[in-house]
């Protein structure tokens, strides 16, 4: 009798589970969507509605992202995918009931909305800077200005200027100075549970893709000839390893575009796991709550432990990846344009 006692609580327990669908939730809070999901009162979602624009078949559809309910409706023949390699995507079904992406989606999603607020914050916040640089010129710095002046050196002195060179670093600068102050409100605003906050931008490949690709076009279009030279014709090399077969040239052609890649690649998978991470741990309250209040409750005081613990750490990680990202950079942009003093 306990044993089927037992066997029927793991089963409910387990049905629990499954009807909570924790990787789903999971999945969830770390990708992008069509809203803003704020909380849920009751069986009711709250969410910040974005529009969703397409453009498909031979004209415009723009509708706001209420209309598909959550990702369980569908509006003029438009639907969330669920599965497969399209899932997460805006899909229509085809004449021969397959989905079809429609050919150009530039919707304002969750992750677009959110780098527009950091955008902003960052051209706020640095405009009030320099115009408190220009009224209190030879003062001693106030506000804001003495909270980020910190920072604003050390990028300029020790990563800028030591790595491209004092000659040249002033003409990189504010694309450093703009990657890492990006970087860095992108990955703290990603910690911070409400609204703006929450949004995973910096744990989204293609936004960590296109900085990448910034840095890869600025170091191919400020690479001198003596870059270009140690690339294709590597001094120091014995001939053999470039004649008959180019195999140093072959390996050093393609570390112009590996070292992109890596740079996109290390950003997003350090700030997309600790989003995972700091996901599990506190998933862990409801799955336990599954086998009982007090499960629920004890296991709570472990996981928010964990959680707050992760969360510091998060904080630091967040400075140490806008700082490596933008280092890279610098590195990249003093090897293309560095001249041998011979």
């Amino acid at each position: 009798m306990a044993a089927k006692e037992t066997a029927a609580s793991g089963n409910e327990a387990q049905s629990k589970n499954e009807e909570l669908d924790i990787g789903n939730l999971i999945m969830e809070h770390v990708t992008d969507s069509y809203e803003w999901h704020l909380f849920t009162i009751g069986n009711h979602p709250v969410a910040v509605y974005l529009p969703v624009i397409l453009y498909d078949q031979g004209h415009w559809i723009v509708f706001s992202s209420s209309k598909l309910k959550h990702g369980t409706a569908s509006y003029k023949g438009y639907h969330v995918a669920e599965s497969g390699s399209n899932v997460g995507k805006l899909v229509r079904m085809d004449a021969n009931g397959k989905e079809v992406l429609p050919k150009f989606d530039i919707s304002i999603t969750k992750t677009v909305l959110a780098i527009f607020i950091n955008a902003f914050l960052v051209i706020l916040i640095f405009l009030s800077i320099a115009k408190s640089y220009r009224q209190r010129e030879g003062k001693e710095p106030k506000g804001l200005q003495s909270l980020l002046e910190p920072l604003i050196l050390f990028i300029r002195d020790d990563v800028a200027k030591d790595s491209i060179g004092e000659e040249k670093f002033e003409r990189y600068l504010p694309y450093l100075m703009t990657l890492f102050f990006f970087i860095l409100f992108s990955n703290l605003f990603g910690i911070v549970p409400i609204f703006p906050g929450g949004a995973n931008v910096t744990g989204n490949i293609a936004v960590t893709g296109v900085m990448a690709f910034f840095t890869f076009v600025i170091t191919t279009v400020s690479g001198n000839k003596h870059y270009w030279k140690d690339i294709f014709n590597t001094p120091g090399v014995p001939w053999w390893l470039k004649y008959p077969i180019p195999l140093m040239p072959f390996v050093e052609a393609m570390g112009i575009f590996t070292k992109p890649f890596v740079l996109m690649v290390r950003l997003f998978a350090n700030m997309l796991s600790g989003h995972i991470v700091l996901a599990g741990f506190i998933s862990l309250i409801f799955i336990f709550g599954t086998f009982g209040i007090g499960y629920g409750y004890g296991v709570s005081i472990f996981s928010m432990a964990f959680a707050i613990f992760l969360d510091l750490l998060e904080v630091l990680v967040a400075f140490i990846q806008a700082y490596v990202f933008v280092l890279l950079s610098a590195l990249y942009f003093g090897m293309a344009t560095e001249v041998p003093e011979h």
